[in-house]
């Protein structure tokens, strides 16, 4: 099936996500997944349970079910200024089931 889509989560609006999972899924990328790190964890669950219940807008141009599939629970060290800092990852699988729809406009 190949590579997921990595759209990685940072401190943009909700909106601005949810808009790049309904590009992906347009473009033919039914399986992306949302990667978030630290303080910004806690904003990619919210772009996925918005994309799961095509809440608004910009999510009604997804497919016809957005699944929740895998998280995935990590860490990373980083180092910043000669210090190593643990930071937590969490990694969330979409997929995107049946057809996007047609514009309308």
């Amino acid at each position: 099936m190949g590579e997921r889509r990595s759209i990685f989560i940072g401190k943009k609006p909700l909106h601005a996500y949810v808009r790049a999972v309904v590009m992906a899924m347009e473009e033919g990328n039914r399986q992306v997944q949302l990667v978030a790190r630290g303080a910004t964890i806690g904003r990619a669950v919210d772009v996925a349970e918005i994309c799961r219940r095509r809440n608004g807008i910009i999510a009604q141009g997804l497919p016809e079910e957005v699944i929740i599939g895998n998280i995935h629970c990590a860490s990373e060290t980083l180092t910043q200024d000669n210090r190593d800092r643990t930071v937590s990852v969490l990694t969330i699988e979409i997929d995107g089931v049946g057809e996007v729809p047609s514009e309308e406009e």
